[in-house]
């Protein structure tokens, strides 16, 4: 197994439902982190192909020039997704429950994943799912900072170093056969980790996984 049982455990193993019940329409990163996210979906992304924005919320970064044929949005909360104005359709479902997507074999050119990498219990199963969906080509990217719900975060993810947790989607990656080895871009923040959490521009760290289905 990738992980063992007591790596997947979160410090509140209440039902995430219940956790995502009301809408959060914040920002979980700041300004900098969604400049550079916004670029890479820019340079990566080709207009007039299908999208799935994997536990997504109430935005999703996309270059506003770029128009897509289709983008699902996929989440746990109801009313933020319904604000997304990106998506095309969308639908609500506890991974960490079920992780097998709703979606047909390769039916989307790229699979986006921002800032919740870390909150997946079985990350294994979902990135099998990813690999499933995707066609041959397409393109996975998973982005991440060193901001979360801590209590939401598995152990895994808590407990490593950031370069412990680019290595970590790395072997979620590789656990997949059939994904090409991840592109990663590490940018790491320039300022003092308490200016950072304090919410200073440029403050938080940009890390991005790229993988394609081979």
């Amino acid at each position: 197994m990738l992980l063992k049982p007591d790596q997947r455990s979160k410090l509140d193993d209440t039902n995430d439902n219940l956790f995502y019940a009301y809408p959060r329409f914040v920002t979980h990163v700041d300004e900098g982190f969604i400049q550079q996210l916004t670029d890479l979906y820019r340079e990566k992304l080709k207009s007039n192909t299908s999208i799935l924005d994997l536990m997504s919320s109430w935005v999703s970064h996309l270059p506003d020039e770029i128009n897509f044929a289709h983008v699902e949005g996929h989440g746990l909360n109801a009313e933020e997704l319904e604000r997304n104005k990106r998506l095309d359709h969308y639908f609500v479902q506890n991974l960490n429950q079920n992780p097998g997507l709703p979606l047909k074999d390769e039916e989307f050119d790229a699979v986006l994943n921002c800032v919740s990498v870390q909150y997946l219990q079985y990350p294994e199963a979902v990135f099998s799912e990813i690999h499933r969906i995707l066609k041959p080509g397409g393109i996975a990217i998973i982005s991440f900072s060193n901001r979360m719900f801590y209590q939401k975060a598995i152990q895994a993810w808590r407990d490593a170093s950031e370069p412990g947790r680019i290595e970590l989607v790395k072997r979620y990656f590789s656990s997949v056969p059939g994904f090409s080895t991840p592109e990663i871009i590490a940018r790491k923040s320039a300022i003092p980790s308490v200016l950072q959490w304090l919410g200073a521009p440029g403050g938080d760290p940009f890390y991005a996984a790229i993988a394609y289905r081979q």
